[in-house]
């Protein structure tokens, strides 16, 4: 082979080896999206739940100054 042979070869092989390294982060960073995601969602209906509650707590709340 020729040295730039060589060099053209090296140079594929570092470009296919920052391919790999490129899909492996592409694929990494769609797992962590769908666990932020599958987060939010959670978030969400924990913020829903708590709202809930307090709505329930201040009706509670009213129900008993009335009362006095």
């Amino acid at each position: 082979m020729t040295k730039q042979e060589d060099d053209t070869a090296a140079i594929a092989a570092q470009l296919a080896d920052l391919t790999r390294a490129v899909e492996e982060m592409a694929k990494q960073l769609s797992t962590m999206r769908d666990r932020a995601d599958t987060q939010q969602e959670r978030i969400d209906l924990a913020a829903k739940e708590l709202t809930e509650v307090s709505d329930r707590l201040q009706a509670a709340a009213n129900a008993l100054r009335e009362s006095i």
